[in-house]
């Protein structure tokens, strides 16, 4: 091979493996009123501070991790092809090979699917992305991290440690519910900092009295081509709950870390294809962690403090992989 197609050939996998490079940020509110009752319910008690997204992860976020670990195969069926289709966000082309690896868009070129949460991903594949983010992005492993046994409902485990995870039902439901400022502050029933259900409302932007959420109400509040609306879309108070978070009703049913009757997962939130009846405290759900719909994503969580995620920067993944270049230039000689 001659030198400048081996180099032609190295700079196509590194933008292909890295994307255009950019490491995966995410916005935390800090839960903070450890120690905390749980609600009547029984659930809600945190005995830590912690952190959690302000929004669910996004097409943007999990295209970078795609094109990252998932460009030469797809051995962990990362990407599920029906995002592709009427209601996902990323496009793949390419072949999967070394010569043709995946590369993973916008859907359609359309940068309105950026923004907007990600959906058909298992509960595996977000610990998957857990993990990753855990190791520092770019290669990071996969596979341990954050978690052990990815994929083993029995022996899966989040690790001591652990940097970046799924919330437990507890971490989520306070995120949600909780009304904070003390230990026994009480709670909503809606995200909304609310006792009656938001307004379904599309585009975002009106004053509700409750607060507004996509979710079904006789129609969809977005509808075609979307049906999800961006992240944090709904501003105007009081659509947030008491910390800060966006979207945890309506939008996508998020996964949460807490195993249900043995075979399942749990899930809260309801979303844009749901009725208001699924975005109260009361309202609980769950699914099989190999589950891959069309309004189903997640956002994660961290331990309290520092900003933790490793973020690599463009130039030093480009680095490490014309390092390996030249490491075997004599070989290719």
């Amino acid at each position: 091979m001659r030198e400048s197609g081996r180099l032609a050939l190295v700079v196509g996998l590194v933008v292909a493996l890295c994307g255009v490079a950019q490491a995966v940020t995410i916005d935390w509110v800090t839960v903070g009123d450890a120690g905390n009752t749980a609600d009547d319910t029984g659930y809600g008690a945190v005995g830590t501070e912690y952190r959690i997204g302000k929004y669910e992860i996004t097409n943007a976020q999990y295209r970078e991790f795609l094109n990252a670990k998932a460009a030469v195969g797809d051995s962990y069926g990362l990407y599920n092809t029906m995002m592709a289709g009427t209601y996902g966000g990323i496009s793949r082309s390419g072949s999967g090979t070394v010569g043709d690896p995946y590369v993973y868009s916008a859907k359609g070129g359309d940068a309105n699917w950026d923004s907007r949460p990600v959906n058909y991903v298992s509960f595996w594949d977000a610990a998957r992305f857990a993990n990753w983010l855990h190791n520092g992005q770019g290669t990071g492993d996969t596979e341990s991290g954050a978690y052990i046994n990815v994929g083993n409902q029995t022996t899966f485990a989040r690790q001591a440690g652990a940097q970046i995870f799924i919330p437990t039902e507890d971490e989520w439901y306070k995120a949600a519910y909780y009304k904070a400022g003390g230990l026994n502050a009480g709670y909503w029933e809606y995200p909304t900092q609310s006792e009656t259900a938001p307004k379904s409302e599309a585009p975002p932007g009106t004053d509700m009295a409750n607060g507004s959420a996509n979710y079904y109400d006789g129609g969809y509040a977005v509808g075609s081509p979307y049906y999800s609306t961006a992240v944090g879309a709904y501003t105007t108070m009081p659509s947030t709950s008491a910390y800060g978070t966006f979207d945890q009703g309506g939008n996508v049913w998020e996964w949460n870390e807490t195993v249900c009757y043995t075979d399942y997962r749990g899930l809260r939130g309801g979303s844009w294809g749901e009725g208001a009846d699924s975005l109260p405290a009361s309202a609980r759900n769950y699914s099989t962690p190999t589950s891959e719909v069309s309004d189903l994503g997640f956002r994660l969580a961290s331990p309290s403090g520092p900003d933790v995620i490793p973020e690599p920067g463009t130039m030093s993944l480009f680095g490490i992989a014309v390092a390996a270049m030249l490491r075997r230039r004599k070989r290719w000689a």
